[in-house]
């Protein structure tokens, strides 16, 4: 479709009243400019990154400023093309009559500076979403669209004042948030930027500092908002930008992660990490669950995490007894006060294993000093230093004193050696050490996820600091090689009879530090692919937060030093219980600036799916948090036999072209041929968290389990249902 030539609107007949030029040839005339503005903005952008990807790479900040402009362009350039015409999501209409404003998924402005979208996350964007009738924030009309494969299918006027009207709105019942909840799933979340409402949005909006804690219930919109302030605060604040750290999004599990992998990209945001926490640890990905509930409760506390500083301050601490080195020159003794010394030079903060190298040179020096000046026939400090660090006797009792420890080992030690363990966390009583203990020390279960995070930033990779070793015996070795080669130009010289300046100058340039530095090739580096996940990041964003243990809290927090949190969670969905308030909770773990922001209307659940959810939690929460649905679906909950399955299935399957159906709670359960994957989904109630389906099964729900953690698993799984509730039980 040429836009130029062809409406944007493709309107299906029922609608034809919407079709009056009287209501949208103004978005014609707008969407013909914003088309022409789209062919010279794609154009410009593209020559200006091969331009940028041509250019010389540079070194150091030159080359980081060059990476980080092309990552921009490549970015925008990827938006530009993915969404064309439909980058607008609307426009809004002063209350003072003026030209209204197009509000896009990015700026827009064309050659004579004339803006034709403005960002959404832009201050003069935040009425589109913010406006309500009690507060129209300005506004005298809104209109939001619908786009279906590059036009507009639909759009919904909004209209605040009576001069809003004026002829140039089409008003109908249904508001365009309202009618995109009636339409079908698919296997990733739904574009909703355009529907975002204005509870929703002022979350968005908010401050970075500090935590912000999003607690509603479900089809609140919690997801939504997590992600949507993800972009919002990379593009509004910029102490968040990828150079300072940039952000974080942690959500519950895989699933949740592929449903919602491209609603980032969506907004034009594509420098979000996101991961789950079994991703910050090597170990997570074979992690198994933790079969005894009092050892995974041993293990989510956060002292035993605190408890590693201990652990690997135990091979921190310097020798009792002195030794005599032996050299080729003198005998020189080591005193334990030398130790002392040598061990107090590792700089703070410095991970143990990176460390070392730290030590070992203060002590070095301590030996060399020790030894003096001397008269032998050979003898240098910089040939002392040399020996002793090929000094088998010394490096045995330093590395006996100083070891390079791999963080499994150090972790499992505390499973499988009582003693180390009873000194490392002296609060557990000797049962609770027992407990602890395991026939395979290493056989790691998600409960010691946190452990190992701990000990691998505490200690830092063995292997990074053998490849620093390794490293730096590279450079001295090329360093002496140019040494030679500069001695003999330097012979070269005078032996040529060269004098006056010029010989000097080329005298005094081979021997200055600079030009040898120069010309050492430091390509023979060893490389290895950084850790995007190590942090620190500038801000996380946590979804499901209800779950994490104070343990897990750990994690996040290493990564996040300045404590700047999004948390997104709903205490009455917590599968172990959450007694405390979230500001008891997170300042119990670390945090100390809280805010609390609250949603409470369900957008998603029909109203008869959640008459029948809310006493499935009320008897266990009483306080829950239990969300009021602004819709009703007109389709009951049904109840049946698990025996009717696969043909409750097909009817719906039949009857329904598009959609997505799930069934919750039978581990038996295959698609067909006639229950295509595609569109029928299987899930724990565990793993169905986050996720939202047009059909859900139940089967025998009863059966999830006993007090808070059934309770809150059937609460769960039923809320996931946006048009359909079916509950089977075995007979």
């Amino acid at each position: 479709m040429n836009p130029l030539t062809t409406s944007v609107f493709d309107l299906p007949d029922h609608l034809s009243p919407k079709a009056d030029p009287k209501l949208i040839a103004d978005d014609e005339q707008h969407f013909a400019a914003i088309a022409e503005c789209l062919e010279q903005t794609i154009a410009e952008v593209s020559g200006s990154l091969d331009a940028e990807r041509r250019a010389p790479g540079g070194m150091g900040r030159h080359a980081m400023d060059r990476d980080t402009e092309i990552h921009r362009l490549t970015n925008r350039l990827r938006t530009l093309r993915r969404f064309g015409l439909d980058l607008c999501l609307g426009h809004m209409v002063g209350a003072d009559d003026q030209e209204p404003v197009y509000v896009g998924r990015l700026g827009l402005t064309d050659s004579t500076g004339r803006r034709l979208l403005v960002d959404w996350r832009s201050p003069a964007a935040e009425p589109f979403f913010g406006a309500t009738h009690a507060n129209p924030m300005g506004l005298a009309s809104r209109r939001r669209y619908r786009w279906t494969r590059g036009r507009i299918s639909d759009y919904w006027d909004e209209v605040f004042t009576a001069e809003g009207f004026a002829g140039h709105a089409a008003l109908d019942d249904q508001s365009a948030f309202i009618a995109s909840l009636g339409s079908n799933r698919s296997p990733r979340m739904r574009d909703v930027l355009g529907t975002i409402q204005a509870d929703q949005d002022a979350i968005i909006r908010a401050g970075s500092r500090g935590a912000l804690v999003v607690d509603g219930g479900p089809g609140t919109g919690k997801t939504v908002v997590a992600l949507h302030r993800s972009a919002y605060l990379l593009y509004s604040d910029p102490r968040l930008g990828h150079r300072r750290g940039g952000v974080l999004f942690v959500g519950p599990h895989r699933p949740y992660l592929a449903y919602v992998a491209d609603v980032l990209p969506s907004l034009g945001e594509e420098g979000v990490q996101t991961c789950t926490l079994r991703d910050l640890v090597t170990e997570g990905a074979v992690a198994a669950v933790e079969a005894d509930p009092d050892v995974a409760r041993l293990k989510s506390s956060a002292n035993l995490v605190e408890g590693i500083e201990k652990a690997v301050r135990f091979y921190e601490e310097p020798p009792t007894q002195g030794m005599t080195v032996t050299t080729h020159w003198s005998d020189v003794w080591l005193s334990a006060d030398d130790w002392a010394v040598a061990f107090e030079a590792a700089e703070p903060g410095t991970p143990h294993n990176e460390a070392r190298a730290q030590v070992l040179e203060e002590l070095l020096t301590i030996l060399v000093d020790k030894h003096g000046e001397d008269d032998a026939d050979g003898f240098s400090p910089d040939l002392l230093r040399k020996s002793l660090r090929r000094n088998r006797e010394l490096l045995t009792a330093f590395n006996r004193a100083w070891p390079l420890l791999e963080a499994t080992d150090l972790v499992g030690d505390l499973w499988s050696v009582p003693a180390y363990l009873r000194m490392c966390a002296p609060w557990l009583s000797r049962e609770d050490v027992q407990k602890l203990q395991r026939e395979d020390p290493q056989a790691w279960t998600v409960s010691d996820l946190p452990l190992l995070d701990a000990a691998r930033q505490r200690l830092g990779d063995p292997e990074t600091a053998r490849r620093k070793s390794r490293y730096e015996a590279i450079l001295a070795a090329q360093r002496e090689r140019m040494a030679q080669v500069v001695d003999n130009l330097v012979d070269a010289v005078a032996d040529s009879g060269a004098d006056g300046d010029d010989g000097e100058g080329l005298v005094r340039m081979l021997r200055g530090e600079d030009a040898q530095v120069s010309l050492v090739d430091e390509s023979e580096a060893p490389t290895v692919d950084p850790d995007l996940l190590a942090g620190p990041f500038a801000h996380i964003v946590v979804d499901e937060a209800q779950e994490l243990t104070d343990a897990e809290w750990q994690m996040l927090l290493l990564r996040c030093p300045s404590r700047s949190f999004t948390i997104v969670g709903d205490r009455a969905q917590a599968r172990h219980g959450f007694t405390e308030s979230w500001q008891e909770r997170l300042e119990r773990i670390g945090f100390d600036r809280i805010n609390l922001a609250s949603l409470s209307i369900n957008y998603r659940t029909p109203e008869e799916i959640m008459a029948e959810a809310e006493p499935v939690i009320r008897a266990v929460l009483p306080d829950a948090n239990v969300p009021t649905s602004i819709r009703s679906g007109g389709v009951p909950v049904v109840h049946g036999s698990a025996s009717d399955l696969n043909s409750i299935l097909d009817t719906w399957l039949t009857a329904h072209a598009d959609g997505i159906a799930c069934v919750i709670g039978d581990p038996t359960f295959r698609t067909t041929f006639r229950t295509p994957s595609s569109r029928v989904r299987s899930l724990t109630p565990e793993l169905s968290k986050g996720l939202e389906f047009d059909l859900v099964v139940l089967i025998d729900p009863e059966k999830f389990g006993e007090g808070i953690e059934g309770a809150v698993d059937h609460y769960v799984a039923m809320t996931r249902a946006t048009q359909q509730l079916v509950v089977l039980t075995s007979t």
